[in-house]
C-alpha cells in the first residue's frame, strides 16, 4: 500500500496584538479628533483676540482718521476740504450733526443722482461716523450732536403730537408713515429711524424739509415730537387695523370698495328679491 503523506499541521493563528485591534483603531480617532479640536479651539481663541484688539483699535479712532475717511469716500463729490464740486454741494458750516444724519442713515456716499437720496444701509462703524463728523466740525464748524436728554423719548407726549401734526403731519402723515411729494421727490416714513437723526433732520432740513432752528422749534419742542413718535410707535394702534398709516386715501378707498360696494350688493339682492 502507498503510504499516506500527511500534510503538516498548520500552527494555530496567533492572537491579535493591540495594534490590530478595532479598540486601538478607535483610540486612535479619538486621539485625532482631541488633537484637532484642540488646535481648532486654540486658532478660534487667536482669531478672537485679534479681532478685540482690532475692535478696540476701530472704537478711538481720532480726527485725522476722520479726514482720511472722508478723503477717501466723499472728497470725489464734495472736495478735499469741504468746497464741494460739480457732482455735489460744498459742506462748509453743515456741521457735525448733518454728517451724522446723512452718513448715519445711509444717505451718503450717494449710489447715484436723483430727486433724492434715499436711505439704504450704513456703509460705516459708528466710530467711523463719529471721527468723520468730528473732522468736519473741525474744519468748519457749525450745529454739533444734541444733548442725550433730547432723545430719551421722556418728554410731552402729548404735546408732542400737536406739534407734529401742525408742522411735520403735511409731509410725513399724522401718523409718520411718510407720503409722496412733487417732482418724485417724497417724505420718508419714521417708524425706526433713531432719535438722533429725527432730531437731526429738524435742526439741518437735509433735502425737502425746512429747518427749524431754536427760535421756531426749541430743543424741548424737538424733544417732545421725538417722546410722541417713540410713544405712537411703541404702544401701536389702539383703534385697530391702521390700513397702511397712509390717512384718508387708504380709509377712502376700503369704505368706496367694501362699504358702497356692500350698499350696492345688498341694493341688487333687494331688487332681485322683490321681482
Amino acid at each position: 500500500m502507498a503510504t499516506q503523506k500527511h500534510r503538516p499541521k498548520t500552527s494555530a493563528k496567533a492572537p491579535r496584538t493591540g495594534r490590530h485591534s478595532p479598540w486601538a483603531a478607535a483610540a486612535l480617532i479619538g486621539i485625532g479628533l482631541l488633537v484637532t479640536g484642540g488646535a481648532y479651539a486654540g486658532a478660534m481663541a487667536a482669531t478672537a483676540a485679534a479681532g478685540t484688539a482690532e475692535t478696540s483699535v476701530a472704537t478711538s479712532l481720532t480726527t485725522e482718521d476722520g479726514k482720511k475717511l472722508f478723503q477717501a469716500n466723499c472728497a470725489t463729490c464734495h472736495g478735499m476740504d469741504l468746497q464741494g464740486t460739480e457732482n455735489g454741494p460744498n459742506l462748509i458750516g453743515v456741521g457735525a450733526m448733518s454728517v451724522d444724519f446723512q452718513v448715519g442713515t445711509g444717505r451718503m456716499p450717494l449710489q447715484a443722482q436723483g430727486p433724492q437720496a434715499p436711505s439704504k444701509p450704513v456703509q460705516f462703524t459708528d466710530a467711523q461716523i463719529t471721527a468723520m463728523a468730528d473732522w468736519v466740525q473741525s474744519v468748519s464748524p457749525g450745529p454739533g450732536m444734541p444733548d442725550e436728554r433730547y432723545l430719551d423719548g421722556q418728554g410731552d407726549a402729548g404735546r408732542g403730537a400737536e406739534l407734529f401734526r401742525i408742522n411735520c403731519a403735511m409731509c410725513h402723515n399724522v401718523g409718520g408713515a411718510g407720503g409722496a411729494l412733487t417732482e418724485g421727490k417724497y417724505a420718508p416714513a419714521l417708524e425706526g429711524v433713531l432719535p438722533q437723526h429725527i432730531y437731526a433732520a429738524m435742526a439741518t432740513g437735509p433735502q425737502n424739509m425746512p429747518v427749524f432752528n431754536e427760535m421756531y422749534l426749541t430743543p424741548e419742542d424737538k424733544r417732545d415730537i421725538i417722546s410722541a413718535l417713540m410713544w405712537s410707535y411703541d404702544n401701536g394702534t389702539p383703534g385697530g387695523y391702521t390700513l397702511g398709516g397712509i390717512g384718508p386715501v387708504s380709509e377712502g378707498l376700503f369704505i368706496w370698495i367694501f362699504g358702497i360696494g356692500g350698499l350696492v350688493a345688498v341694493s341688487v339682492w333687494i331688487t332681485a328679491k322683490s321681482n
